[in-house]
């Protein structure tokens, strides 16, 4: 499985941005998709996951503001973020597992990170 993020850039505090995430591969609809995020300085934290059958799973700290969703038909994952902060501000990573976890060492495949940019 190969992945693919995009849709990262530059917002104002108490914007929306929406990141996809595109997977090739036949294998796409019996992985976990997960989104995480790495801020300089920090270690890449948990953001969600959205399972093989579409049971999701947030981290508090974007819980109510954050939305994934999987469209199988185009093998992509999106990330409809809203009500961003400054803090928010990373690099943000799409990744595949086999299981939903909340730890990137349990990834089996990454794309390329976006970068999400929220100013004050």
């Amino acid at each position: 499985v190969q992945l693919q993020a995009s849709g990262g850039g530059l917002v104002q505090a108490g914007g929306s941005m929406r990141l996809s995430c595109a997977a090739s591969g036949r294998t796409f609809s019996s992985y976990a998709m997960h989104w995480f995020r790495q801020a300089p300085g920090s270690e890449r934290e948990f953001v969600v996951v959205i399972g093989s059958a579409g049971r999701t799973y947030y981290a508090d700290s974007v819980k109510g503001r954050f939305t994934v969703s999987r469209d199988s038909a185009k093998n992509t994952v999106y990330l409809q973020m809203s009500g961003l902060k400054p803090e928010d501000t990373a690099v943000y990573y799409c990744a595949a597992g086999k299981i939903i976890s909340d730890t990137p060492g349990r990834m089996d495949y990454w794309g390329k990170g976006t970068q999400v940019t929220v100013s004050s």
